[in-house]
């Protein structure tokens, strides 16, 4: 059985982690295989969003897999940054087009930081996101540099130190996740809030994420000189976008 899924439906790109038996944890092999979806997914032209989600109902992901760490032995999982390979949680963070994680259930440490590397978040009304590495002796650095950019400082840090979990009805209320949804209607309005993505011009969505990546953190007048991103200004999709609204009809945007 694959561990990771991947399929292009309607220009979403959609990443399954496939091991339900594991809580959707993540061995090394799986993030192995997450990367090479995330860099697919960003050099295919026909996809304008990518969607992340877990198999099942129970797990959007529980993390690393604890089971592949004691059994790998003390070099089984070395520090994050200083891996022969790049961080996954960081090869996501850079994709060029628009992120969303699906968090169909329970996001935890590893997994709650790949909800964190994506543009948008919605969640199940029952789930928990948490870091609780302190109490496994990890160390949450993609969640240590993110959380406190995300949420209220004092907030992001009390999470982190003492390990707690916290529910989605309380993570959308500091913003940290966009749309907070019953089970019953969980897919229809995933669906819907995607194909309102993917029906926009695909350099602007481009263009949108790398400016506001690049420029996070930096003072607006550095960040509206940074220039990053295709020109989408003098694109055929420009022109095409102002000829449907004088014409009254949607656009037809073929991501040039």
């Amino acid at each position: 059985m694959c561990d990771v899924l991947y399929c292009v439906r309607e220009h979403v790109a959609w990443i399954t982690i496939n091991r339900p038996e594991r809580a959707n944890a993540l061995a090394r092999a799986t993030i192995t295989h997450l990367i090479d979806a995330f860099l697919a997914a960003d050099r295919d032209p026909d996809v304008r969003v990518v969607a992340l989600t877990g198999a099942g109902e129970r797990h959007f992901c529980a993390g690393m897999d604890l089971r592949d760490v004691v059994e790998g032995g003390n070099e089984a999982y070395p520090h994050p940054m200083k891996d022969a390979n790049r961080n996954v949680h960081e090869v996501l963070l850079e994709i060029g087009k628009p992120t969303v994680a699906v968090i169909n259930g329970t996001a935890v440490g590893g997994g709650c930081e790949l909800a964190l590397a994506c543009d948008l978040r919605v969640a199940v009304t029952d789930v928990k996101l948490g870091q609780p590495e302190a109490k496994v002796g990890m160390g949450a650095n993609f969640a240590a540099t993110l959380l406190p950019m995300l949420l209220p400082r004092s907030i992001a840090l009390e999470l982190l130190y003492t390990g707690r979990m916290m529910q989605a009805e309380e993570a959308a209320r500091y913003g940290l996740l966009n749309r907070v949804i019953p089970r019953k209607s969980f897919d229809s309005v995933v669906r819907a809030l995607l194909g309102e993505i993917t029906m926009n011009a695909p350099l602007s969505l481009r263009k949108i994420k790398e400016t506001s990546l690049r420029s996070w953190g930096m003072p607006p007048f550095s960040g509206l000189r940074l220039n990053v991103g295709p020109d989408c200004y003098s694109s055929e999709d420009r022109a095409e976008g102002a000829r449907a609204f004088l014409e009254k009809r949607k656009p037809a945007f073929r991501g040039r």
